[in-house]
């Protein structure tokens, strides 16, 4: 196998593709594809054991990234307590969605604590919809996954964690 020198990944390396969550890349392989031959990532997500094969030269393009290092955790933290900058009484319901949407697609951690953020303060001044709920879970899911891993941390600990945080902040809110 031809080893391309712009590898990010080798084997063994934990890996965050956008709104998939933390995997860990099985392999680097190359598969005959119309003819030429191209190398992959072969990506094992860890919360769905689904399978993610990623172009090596389109990793940076679909947003696969090294999960955050330790470091970073006070930046999500911060943000989730940020109610400043949240957007949620402003758009419709529509425009958020597609928003939030967005914000996980691009495989940022810092957008996907915003959109975690924003849709538990709006569960507390509306019901959320079928599709906020699922975004709520998606969102939660694949930070406590992130975060639990960076911080090499039990995720049960890390939810608890995040509820709390986020539980102390709306209550700030909601009595200023």
């Amino acid at each position: 196998m031809p080893k391309d020198i712009n590898q990010l990944f080798k084997a063994g390396d934990l890996a965050v593709y956008p709104a998939h969550g933390v995997g860990k890349v099985v392999g680097v392989e190359t598969r005959e594809v119309s003819g030429v031959g191209t190398c992959f990532y072969i990506i094992k997500v860890l919360d769905t054991d689904a399978t993610i094969m990623v172009p090596v030269q389109n990793a940076n393009h679909v947003g696969l990234r090294k999960v955050m290092k330790k470091s970073q955790v006070p930046q999500v933290y911060a943000i989730l307590q940020d109610r400043d900058d949240s957007t949620v009484d402003t758009q419709t319901w529509n425009r958020r969605y597609r928003e939030y949407t967005e914000k996980i697609k691009s495989g940022s951690v810092m957008e996907l604590a915003k959109v975690l953020r924003d849709l538990y303060i709006l569960k507390f001044d509306k019901e959320l919809s079928f599709g906020e709920r699922k975004m709520f879970d998606t969102a939660k899911t694949l930070l406590v996954k992130e975060l639990s891993v960076a911080q090499k941390a039990n995720e049960d600990t890390i939810e608890e964690e995040l509820y709390s945080l986020l539980k102390t902040e709306v209550l700030k809110t909601k009595d200023a």
